[in-house]
């Protein structure tokens, strides 16, 4: 299994509920396919430019051990799921 970081950025505009709602789908994701290290929650900040209209966003990352397949369905999922404004996946050095 190797180690991963996923950062992704929820639109500001939703509420409280709907955007633990977005973290918890995510997090679920990730457990019931990875090992879960951490889940950190950045909160609202400053966004570098605009994006899809918004000069904040909600910043999640997290830190998980999974097999070599799994980020592409973890791409897939950020992809489809609405609220989500940005993400990345990247695998982190041994």
């Amino acid at each position: 299994m190797n180690k991963y970081e996923a950062m992704f950025i929820i639109n500001p505009t939703l509420d409280e509920e709907s955007t633990k709602g977005i973290i918890d789908k995510i997090k679920g994701i990730v457990e019931a396919n990875a090992a879960p290290e951490a889940l950190e929650e950045w909160g609202r900040k400053r966004l570098a430019y605009e994006v899809q209209d918004q000069k904040e966003g909600y910043y999640v990352l997290m830190h998980f051990a999974a097999p070599a397949d799994f980020p592409a369905e973890l791409e897939r999922n950020f992809r489809i799921t609405e609220g989500v404004m940005k993400y990345m996946v990247i695998r982190k050095d041994a």
